[in-house]
């Protein structure tokens, strides 16, 4: 029988997969940190290991630094389990020798079942079958009805997973509510730990449960909520306004994700309009971390014309522009047919209330204060796509 272990801190997903792996004929063992991680390895010795980046104690990646320093251990399939956004981290996580990157967000207890069996056939060709895994393999090979049992154990997982997403909003607006009136650093970090421990879990049961677009935007506030806590001088009045902004968007998804999961959305194009070319490139960045393509210029008349001939599903834009600054032209694309609900969001330095008002006035829909976070672009710029596209509104 062959040994799986799960090096995963989150108790729930971890449970999940080991009952799963478990009837379909492995020996399972799970670890909650990284540490517990490296005793188990020394102690199972375990045929393939499944290993979330973001762990205690020990980081996954650390983790994997050891396995592969161990003799023993250097052909081990190691199944990287991590969030879409943290990219540096997936980048020394395949250089650390892992054998698969997987998203939480977008597979599938299935899938991961699939790519362990073929990371162990490709491990041991030779090897023999035991009885158990014999009986695995043929339960597989019969497609409906690994499907069907699929299916049942997704929706199963779906209910359990639904049914606590009122008290986990309840719980994210209270931190939320502690971090903006939060009087000491101390206990600001102290929300801010607990609402990213929420927000992960979230991430990983969404994934579980196939609910894609709640998985999305909860993958991308984990990512803001990490680089928050690490860097504790970035919450500020904008970031904050879009943890909040991401929060509220949640709660819309909460009330019926059934109904939003069988939405399919076309491509998105977004119109950056910036006469910095730094920070162009700069949002086109953060907008390919969001997975959404985008069109750059650095003159607003350009931008115009460009609107005024295409339909964009979203727009940014910078205020301090010479010729037609930014609030100017988010009111002559108010006036085009095809952009007047289009969302506009302003990046700009100018982050006092008197030009917040100005963008409310002239039509814009949000602002993200310079120098931006590329996380918090992405995340501002994913619920205004999504909530667009899904015809959500906001609460």
């Amino acid at each position: 029988m062959k040994k799986i272990l799960i090096v995963e801190d989150d108790l729930l997903v971890a449970d999940i997969y080991r009952n799963k792996f478990a009837g379909e004929g492995f020996r399972v063992e799970t670890a909650s940190d990284g540490q517990a991680g490296l005793d188990s390895l020394r102690r199972f010795q375990p045929d393939a290991m499944i290993l979330d980046l973001m762990l205690p104690k020990i980081s996954g990646v650390d983790l994997m630094k050891r396995v592969r320093a161990d003799a023993t251990f250097r052909e081990l399939p190691i199944i990287v389990f991590s969030n879409t956004y943290l990219t540096s981290m997936i980048q020394e996580a395949w250089k650390a020798g892992a054998t698969k990157c997987l998203s939480k967000t977008s597979c599938s207890p299935k899938q991961l079942l699939d790519i362990v069996r073929t990371a162990l056939s490709a491990n041991c060709p030779r090897a023999e079958s035991t009885p158990a895994e014999a009986a695995a393999r043929a339960a597989a090979s019969t497609e409906d009805s690994t499907a069907q049992t699929e299916a049942q154990f997704q929706a199963e997982l779906r209910k359990t997973f639904v049914g606590g997403l009122p008290a986990t909003f309840t719980s994210l607006r209270a931190l939320l509510q502690g971090i903006i009136k939060a009087e000491h650093e101390k206990s600001r970090l102290r929300d801010m730990a607990e609402m990213y421990r929420l927000i992960r879990s979230l991430t990983s049961s969404a994934g579980l449960t196939g609910l894609t677009y709640l998985a999305q935007v909860a993958d991308g506030l984990e990512a803001l909520l990490k680089e928050l806590q690490e860097k504790p001088a970035n919450i500020n009045a904008s970031t904050l306004r879009t943890v909040a902004l991401a929060i509220d968007f949640l709660a819309v998804l909460f009330e019926n994700p059934d109904a939003v999961e069988k939405k399919n959305l076309a491509p998105v194009n977004v119109l950056v309009v910036d006469d910095e070319a730094i920070s162009r490139r700069a949002m086109a960045y953060a907008l390919e971390r969001a997975r959404l393509k985008s069109l750059s210029v650095g003159d607003p008349q350009t931008g115009y014309n460009l609107l005024a001939q295409n339909r964009f599903d979203l727009v940014f834009l910078d205020v301090d522009m010479p010729g037609m600054n930014g609030f100017e032209l988010c009111a002559k694309l108010r006036e085009l047919p095809m952009h007047k609900k289009t969302p506009v969001i302003f990046v700009t330095g100018l982050n006092d209330f008197e030009n917040r008002a100005h963008s409310m006035m002239s039509g814009g829909n949000d602002m993200i204060g310079k120098p931006f976070l590329f996380i918090e672009l992405a995340v501002k710029a994913l619920v205004y796509m999504l909530r667009e596209r899904l015809a959500l509104a906001p609460r």
